[in-house]
């Protein structure tokens, strides 16, 4: 992992966006956020191809699913927030409802929104995201990751949820040796398993780094894809590790650590610690404060593994 080198998902999405506007079919939606979302970078380049809606974001879903019918790749952007929050039944009937070939890419997700405080820490869209029929749900841990999902995502042929974030988080990956669906396993420790999504992701590797000098070596997995989950991993996992660790900046409920536990209980009965917002609400402060506040940083994680 690469420590210098720091991005913002949010950022690589921006210009991974510019990259694959090449293809004319793909169109870019935003909600008066082009510079927050990144998505200014693509309508510099392609303007006939950018529609900046406004504070609308009903009206924007619903836009771009008119223009999947026309046969367009709509990626349609806004704070995940009013994404997943205020425009959710525009997905789930305009949208998923139908099938329809629209890229929803959430930017600002988590508590690591930071000081913008809890009316704007989206927490909830994992959960809501997942439960939708015909969702593929996604949320990348790094640059290349982010930068392979938004290529990767546009040959689809239906719905899909990318989660982003507003904090730039170190380069984990130097190939994109990545599947839809399929977990990264990085280590292969048995003493613990850290499954970790998004920005938890390089937070699970230092501490499997720091874990390693003091004699204990742990997995991570890097479960970039919430829907559809990867339950071979999982039940593998699960069998090699005395220990399975979920950790998201999500709350525990519905999200990753809920995805885990329902393909356990079902496959392979096993105790499962989940680390993430425990069913409140978010608050004002720096990211990096506000990781450990919830107990979703290094030292939370190491503290969950060593524990009896």
């Amino acid at each position: 992992m690469n420590y210098n080198e720091k991005k913002a998902t949010r950022q690589s999405y921006g210009e991974e966006l510019a990259e694959i506007g090449i293809d004319e079919k793909v169109v870019v939606l935003n909600a008066d956020l082009s510079s927050a979302t990144k998505t200014n970078i693509f309508a510099k380049k392609y303007p006939n191809r950018f529609f900046d809606v406004g504070i609308a974001e009903q009206n924007m879903m619903s836009m771009a699913a008119g223009l999947a019918t026309c046969g367009k790749i709509p990626y349609a952007s806004t704070f995940a927030i009013f994404a997943a929050g205020r425009a959710y039944d525009q997905i789930r009937n305009s949208i998923c409802y139908p099938n329809l070939n629209v890229k929803i890419c959430a930017t600002h997700a988590g508590v690591t929104v930071g000081e913008d405080g809890a009316t704007h820490q989206m927490l909830e869209d994992l959960s809501l995201m997942r439960t939708l029929p015909n969702m593929t749900v996604m949320c990348t841990s790094d640059d290349t990751q982010t930068k392979w999902a938004v290529r990767k995502i546009k040959e689809i042929n239906g719905p899909v949820y990318l989660r982003l974030c507003r904090l730039a988080t170190p380069k984990i990956y130097e190939e994109e040796n990545f599947e839809i669906g399929k977990g990264i396993q990085i280590g292969d420790g048995t003493d613990a398993t850290v499954i970790a999504t998004g920005v938890t992701v390089s937070e699970a590797i230092k501490a499997m780094e720091e874990l390693k000098e003091r004699g204990i070596n742990i997995r991570v997995i890097d479960m970039h894809t919430i829907k559809p989950i990867d339950k071979d991993i999982i039940i593998k996992s699960a069998k090699e590790t005395q220990k399975i660790i979920t950790v998201e900046d999500h709350n525990i409920i519905g999200g990753l650590g809920g995805a885990v536990c329902e393909v356990l209980c079902q496959e392979y009965p096993t105790k499962v610690i989940r680390m993430g917002i425990n069913d409140s609400f978010g608050i004002s402060g720096k990211a990096e404060e506000l990781l450990k506040y919830f107990k979703i940083d290094k030292d939370s994680i190491i503290e969950n593994v060593i524990k009896e």
